[in-house]
């Protein structure tokens, strides 16, 4: 018999309302909601009085081929974290990379030994972040990162209605087991919740999800395009993936490269570090993607042709007048530039390999942000703390990379 598990989901949005309402689906889960936003606890607790989380699945179930449409009720959702986290097994975040740190300083003083603390997604440098948060407290817990969501997915209606648009197939994720242990199997508990999509697999280890990121697309891209911008705005939004020339491609496709890269000199370092997973960018679109894709000739075709990426354009902000200027404050920079180029920037560096590409892309986008991160080669700005790199949490040396407990 499958041991009955608590199951504790930290936000409110879109990702959380998906995974709250699969969870209480299971009659072998016990559901909780943690969300510290303004009054949304409040709000959806009042709305669970009277009404369902109702979950649809757009392209139906994965086996059957059939649309899935059911309701659940959710009876705890609070932002009191001593409340929510007592008892409970496996703790979810699925809120963006910036509220992390937010949310596991609410949760350090209830958190007991063996707890499983996944991130969905984590975004390079969860681990970092966790350990430093929770300090001896994470030796004693299980910590996974996933690579992103496992849906594309969207609330109709706040606290009663969500619509999971897209299932994914396969999810990668790692597992830093430390001391903790767990009387139930960790990946299987996060797949109870999941349910049989997607197949989530386990890494090598922690640090190949970080060089596999596909947090390293959108910043180059905006570069590429926007860096001898004039200021002036334009009449339509430019397309983004289909949008792709050569010289954008050539800043995604160099980036890749330095991952590669980094990803030899650390195996060649470090031999007992297994990152076979880790693919330059082209072979992972033609992999995972190329049932969408019409031109495999380049990495410039690939995207270009791709269409699961069809009609999606730049982020841009609306002027007086109808046109429009790029959004250079949108998550393609806050949260991929910080949570992904700086990070993977930082194990190169670590391992001694140069990154022209990402020093470049950096420089750029913090100027946009405000920032100062990267001081000509290496990561020594005054900024290094609003972001996750290794280096922010004292982590110089491949033996520190490699045995972060």
């Amino acid at each position: 018999m499958t041991k009955k598990i608590t199951v504790l989901v930290c936000g409110g949005g879109n990702g959380a309302h998906v995974t709250a309402g699969l969870a209480a689906s299971r009659d072998d889960i016990e559901t909780r909601v943690l969300t510290t936003f303004s009054d949304e606890a409040e709000r959806w607790t009042n709305i669970m009085k009277e009404n369902d989380l109702r979950i649809t699945v757009d392209e139906g179930d994965i086996k059957s081929g059939e649309s899935v449409d059911f309701k659940v009720k959710l009876n705890c959702i609070t932002k009191d974290p001593s409340k929510a986290v007592p008892g409970a097994d496996v703790i979810i975040f699925t809120v963006p990379a910036f509220a992390h740190q937010s949310y596991l300083e609410a949760i350090e003083p209830y958190i007991q030994p063996n707890t499983t603390i996944v991130g969905m997604p984590g975004q390079p440098g969860f681990e970092f972040q966790v350990f430093d948060v929770l300090k001896d407290k994470a030796k004693q817990c299980v910590v996974m990162s996933f690579e992103s969501l496992p849906w594309a997915c969207r609330i109709a209606e706040f606290g009663k209605f969500v619509q999971i648009l897209m299932v994914k197939v396969n999810l990668m994720g790692c597992i830093i087991r430390g001391q903790s242990k767990p009387s139930y199997d960790p990946m299987e508990a996060v797949q109870r919740v999941m349910g049989k999509a997607p197949i989530l697999t386990q890494a090598n280890n922690y640090i190949e999800p970080i060089l596999a990121t596909k947090s390293i697309i959108h910043p180059p891209i905006m570069y590429g395009k926007w860096k001898d911008w004039d200021g002036k705005p334009i009449e339509k939004k430019p397309l983004f993936y289909q949008g792709l020339d050569e010289e954008q491609a050539r800043y995604l496709g160099g980036i890749s490269d330095e991952l590669v890269a980094t990803a030899k000199a650390i195996a060649a370092q470090k031999p007992e570090v297994d990152l076979s997973g880790v693919l330059h960018l082209y072979d992972w679109y033609l992999r995972d993607h190329k049932p969408y894709i019409k031109d495999t000739t380049s990495l410039l075709t690939v995207l270009q042709t791709d269409t699961a990426y069809d009609g999606l354009v730049h982020p841009m902000k609306e002027t007086e007048d109808g046109k429009f200027v790029p959004d250079f404050r949108y998550r393609y920079l806050t949260e991929d530039v910080p949570n992904g180029l700086v990070v993977t920037k930082g194990l190169a560096q670590i391992a001694g390999v140069p990154t022209p590409f990402h020093d470049e892309v950096i420089a750029w986008c913090q100027k946009q942000l405000g920032k100062d991160i990267i001081v000509g080669d290496e990561l020594k700005g005054k900024d290094i703390g609003s972001t996750r790199c290794p280096q922010r949490y004292g982590i110089n040396t491949m033996d520190a990379l490699v045995n972060i407990m």
